[in-house]
């Protein structure tokens, strides 16, 4: 299994739109409906700030790298150009 942490560091005030603009695009319904995803979801702290995690779970490789060539992977992209400062990514195959 591939998990990843995805930490989004969005621009001040952003994390909000950036969001609801993931969602608006079903960026994170279609990614869901991939085959061999076991989890996509996002997550707000609770503490505030401007930070988005993701957390996402893979059945194996082969379905994490079929995910990172579709349509909405690479719309993700161009959408974070607007409103993310950084990512920092953690990954692991448990």
């Amino acid at each position: 299994m591939i998990v990843l942490n995805v930490t989004y560091r969005c621009r001040p005030g952003m994390r909000d739109a950036f969001l609801r603009s993931i969602r608006d695009n079903g960026i994170d319904s279609a990614s869901r409906a991939e085959e061999g995803n076991v989890r996509y979801d996002y997550f707000i702290s609770v503490n505030g700030g401007d930070d988005l995690l993701l957390l996402e779970k893979w059945r194996d490789t082969e379905a994490f790298e079929v995910h990172r060539g579709q349509s909405h992977f690479a719309l993700l992209g161009e959408i974070k150009s607007a409103y993310v400062l950084n990512t920092d990514i953690e990954k692991y195959e448990i």
